[in-house]
């Protein structure tokens, strides 16, 4: 799901927090060691994403947000917001020459830059959480 976050909306932040729960709170946050990425660099999106890049030459950030049962992709194009919510049973990630993320037939692909290097632990602790959720559910 894909919502335009610029201004705030209850409506979207509602089904923002059933999809993924609701931000954690600040002793968890501490005890996680932080819960967001440092931005990085936007290569290539799909073509159902490609509207939310910008279209001229301009570098496109992304940052991450853990959420308990999913992440949260924040997008700046120029002056608006946009925040791709990923469910954990949806979250496939490929590191290929940076990373990607794949989910709901969208993906969104970093650059191997120092920034993104930089972000190998929140990588890391994201894959960790992940696994610890999909644990709950074998069968």
């Amino acid at each position: 799901m894909l919502y335009n976050t610029t201004y705030t909306n209850k409506e979207d932040q509602n089904a923002i927090d059933l999809s993924v729960g609701r931000a954690y709170g600040f002793l968890e946050r501490i005890k996680l060691g932080g819960i967001g990425s440092k931005r990085m660099i936007i290569e290539e999106v799909s073509p159902n994403l490609s509207h939310i890049t910008n279209t001229i030459s301009d570098t496109n950030y992304a940052n991450i947000e853990l959420r308990p049962r999913g992440i949260l992709i924040l997008i700046n194009k120029g002056l608006s917001n946009y925040t791709w919510v990923i469910p954990f049973y949806h979250l496939v990630i490929y590191k290929i020459n940076g990373s990607s993320i794949h989910a709901q037939g969208k993906y969104i692909h970093f650059k191997n830059t120092r920034s993104f290097k930089e972000n190998k632990r929140f990588f890391d602790k994201l894959l960790a959480i992940k696994v610890k959720f999909d644990q709950q559910y074998i069968f």
